[in-house]
């Protein structure tokens, strides 16, 4: 009786976990092994004519100027995941106290998050026009005579992608550090008090450890989430001006869809995948120096 309810209970798990773990197949290892032979190939798109290459792809990857360009805007793309991760436990530590209107505030900086991506790409062009947009206007009204083109410029449009991509992701990471400081002990906080610990002592002593584990959770998928993200530089610049914000998840796409280049794309995408491993393990090797369980 005991060893056939435990074959039913297995049953039943498979039924459960089975639609997930064929998805999981078809979806992700199944592209993953095919784009890891594409890698071997010149395949282009609607060309039956595709041959084996060798490692003429990685060849052609290590000696693309582009792929280094992508590269570095990536990295400075990457930025604006701990400034976001700063500003929103900053932003989440004001809001979790006693505060008027905090939960209308709450909701005003988590919208950002859902909304459409189409919709923020055209808000921050009218607010990064160069000569309309209202930014440049209030900066010439304090005395700036000649404001940053912002988007329009290559020394600059990087950085201001990266201010939007600041203030997408600030409502999440501040929505995540509420959660997080409704576990931090009130009693701990008072025992702080009472022993003479001033505010910013009990903050960077106390709740900033106390929070470590969600501060890495936020580092690891921030990064990883960054590291792919495309589509709104795709909305917003298409990775120009002069390819001053193709980073390597767009220029990925920009082979594949843009170009057909198969072969290649598969290339960048692995190349893609090796940093985000890399990326990964070093956090999990740091983690153990700061993060407090």
């Amino acid at each position: 009786m005991n060893n056939h309810w435990m074959r039913r209970q297995r049953l039943l798990g498979y039924v459960f976990v089975g639609p997930s773990m064929i998805g999981v197949l078809l979806f992700f290892l199944i592209p993953a092994i095919y784009s890891f032979a594409l890698m071997f190939t010149n395949y282009k798109f609607m060309n039956p004519k595709a041959g084996f290459v060798g490692f003429d792809n990685i060849a052609r990857l290590l000696r693309d100027p582009l792929f280094y360009l992508s590269l570095k805007n990536t990295v400075i793309f990457l930025l604006a995941v701990p400034v976001s991760i700063a500003l929103g436990f900053v932003v989440a530590v004001i809001l979790n106290r006693r505060l008027y209107l905090k939960r209308l505030l709450r909701g005003l900086y988590f919208m950002p998050y859902i909304t459409s991506g189409v919709a923020v790409a055209f808000v921050w062009m009218l607010l990064f026009h160069p000569k309309q947009g209202p930014i440049n206007g209030f900066l010439r009204s304090v005395g700036i005579a000649h404001p940053p083109g912002w988007l329009s410029t290559t020394t600059s449009s990087m950085y201001a992608i990266d201010i939007i991509w600041v203030w997408f992701l600030l409502g999440y990471n501040m929505i995540i550090y509420l959660a997080a400081l409704q576990e931090v002990s009130p009693e701990l906080l008072e025992a702080a008090k009472i022993d003479g610990a001033k505010g910013w002592q009990t903050l960077r002593k106390i709740i900033w450890p106390l929070v470590s584990p969600t501060t890495f959770l936020l580092l690891v998928t921030g990064l990883i989430m960054t590291i792919k993200t495309f589509g709104i530089i795709q909305a917003i610049t298409q990775g120009g001006p002069g390819n001053s914000t193709t980073i390597l998840s767009l220029y990925v796409y920009q082979n594949a869809f843009r170009y057909y280049d198969m072969g290649y794309a598969a290339t960048i995408s692995w190349a893609l995948f090796a940093i985000i491993l890399v990326i990964t393990l070093l956090q999990w090797l740091g983690q153990k120096k700061w993060v407090h369980y």
